[in-house]
């Protein structure tokens, strides 16, 4: 049940980190290079959350 939750739990903040970042670019005075920095970012975030979540077992 445990890695049930933390799926479920890295699915949703996964897609809601996705989400943000791709509402910048919805804006037409945003282009891809202005927000390539928040895609960066947000690809190192989740896969800091996916590892600490299912790797990190000391």
């Amino acid at each position: 049940m445990q890695k049930f939750t933390t799926l479920l739990g890295s699915l949703l903040a996964g897609s809601f980190l996705i989400g943000l970042a791709t509402t910048l670019t919805r804006s037409s005075m945003i282009g891809f290079f202005d927000v390539l920095p928040v895609y960066i970012l947000m690809g190192v975030a989740i896969f800091m959350m996916l590892y600490e979540a299912f790797f990190d077992k000391k």
